[in-house]
């Protein structure tokens, strides 16, 4: 008999899982402030800004795929709890580093806290499992909400402990305990979600196609249903140029527009606001106006973010530049894993998703360390043009040619 929404706590475990994301946003944030800034501190290089920020995305991108298969093996929560036990760990080993200046803890550290991001990520994988076709848009969304207050936290826990201190190992290592903190709150709050989320899509899925899981489809196969393609390419666009820029923001408000490091902090959280404050709205708008326009919506607004560093330069400026990056990512965001969760069953759904961030994340992982570069030996625009075209292109191609054949009468997506 199949199970209906009202007689599951979806609510309750939406609650949770959108809390534990709140916690990881704080962690977020910390990264792309600091982690250029960390490892250029430990190691003395400057040339190597970028490699900070690309261990975290490499790692939680290489991360991504054994996490989503495990988490169609094992369940949710086991993996995403996980994840948080490896982002305290690495937020422990970032302060050591820090504190003695030492660069192989710091090193092992970012990639812990980018395996915890990557897997992290993951929940909405949950909360895609959790709600209808119709109204999976806002179901994620209201899952990836709760990262709006880490957002409103970071800010008020991060700047007072740098409040009158030079960015020194000991102020970084501080910051990075904090930062492990938030993780503690997130595997708590993580441990509470019962049933599982897989589960949940079991027994709502009783008396579909969805009823008997089967072995997951090959990739190859996955990747050929409609929708599958241009959802991941602009999935790639949007989080690797929104990473990529939100992490070397640091060092473009610190070394190039020459303001204190306490003023990278509302930065990014004006930032992390735009990523995730609207993104109620968000998900109405795009079970309202359909994938294909809201994820080129989200990736021009991007590029008018990104192209405007060519001229901006004060902290407040920066910050409403940061803001519309964050919401152009979160339209084409909500929008492209809407998308690849329609085209896949409960029990393959964490593959394709895993898949999805694991290309996301390379690609981020290398536009951080070329922008990084870029930044260093040629200037802000380097960075600002390069992001630009990055985004421009998937959306003239989406824009163009849509996602064809609509997913609901693909046979493929319902009898795999």
């Amino acid at each position: 008999m199949q199970a209906a929404p009202e007689q599951l706590p979806i609510k309750r475990n939406t609650a949770l899982l959108s809390a534990a994301l709140a916690a990881n946003s704080g962690m977020l944030q910390l990264s792309a402030a600091v982690a250029s800034l960390t490892f250029v501190l430990v190691t003395g290089v400057r040339g190597l800004l970028g490699l900070g920020p690309a261990i975290v995305l490499a790692s939680g991108a290489l991360a991504a795929l054994p996490a989503g298969r495990a988490m169609d093996r094992f369940g949710r929560v086991p993996v995403i709890a996980a994840g948080f036990v490896v982002g305290i760990l690495g937020g422990c080993l970032a302060a050591l580093g820090s504190a003695v200046e030492s660069p192989f803890p710091v090193f092992l550290g970012l990639a812990f806290v980018g395996v915890a991001g990557g897997t992290s990520l993951l929940a909405r994988t949950a909360a895609g499992d959790m709600y209808p076709p119709e109204r999976r848009a806002r179901g994620i969304a209201l899952v990836v909400a709760g990262a709006v207050f880490g957002a409103i936290l970071g800010p008020v826990v991060f700047s007072p402990l740098l409040s009158g201190r030079t960015l020194d190992g000991d102020s970084l290592a501080l910051l990075w305990l904090a930062g492990s903190a938030f993780m503690v709150v997130g595997l708590v709050l993580v441990l509470f979600v019962r049933p599982d989320p897989k589960r949940i899509a079991e027994l709502l899925a009783v008396g579909t196609p969805a009823a008997e899981p089967r072995p997951p489809a090959p990739l190859r196969e996955l990747l050929g249903r409609p929708g599958v393609i241009p959802s991941i390419l602009a999935a790639q666009a949007s989080f690797s140029v929104m990473v990529g820029v939100m992490t070397l923001t640091g060092a473009v408000v610190v070394d190039h527009n020459h303001h204190s490091g306490e003023a990278v902090f509302p930065i990014i959280g004006a930032h992390v606001l735009g990523m995730y404050a609207l993104v109620l709205v968000v998900g109405d708008v795009v079970d309202r106006i359909g994938r294909p326009p809201a994820l080129v919506s989200g990736l021009l607004l991007m590029a008018v973010s990104c192209v405007s560093l060519l001229w901006i330069e004060s902290v407040p400026a920066t910050a409403i530049a940061l803001f519309g990056l964050g919401l152009g990512w979160n339209l084409s965001f909500v929008a492209a894993t809407a998308q690849l969760a329609d085209c896949s069953m409960p029990w393959e759904r964490g593959k394709l998703l895993g898949f999805n961030d694991l290309l996301s994340g390379m690609t981020g992982a290398s536009l951080a360390l070329l922008g990084g570069y870029a930044l260093t030996a040629i200037g802000v625009a380097a960075l600002a043009i390069g992001a630009t075209v990055l985004v421009v292109l998937p959306a003239a191609w989406i824009g163009r040619r849509g996602f064809g054949a609509p997913v609901e009468a693909s046979p493929t997506a319902v009898d795999s």
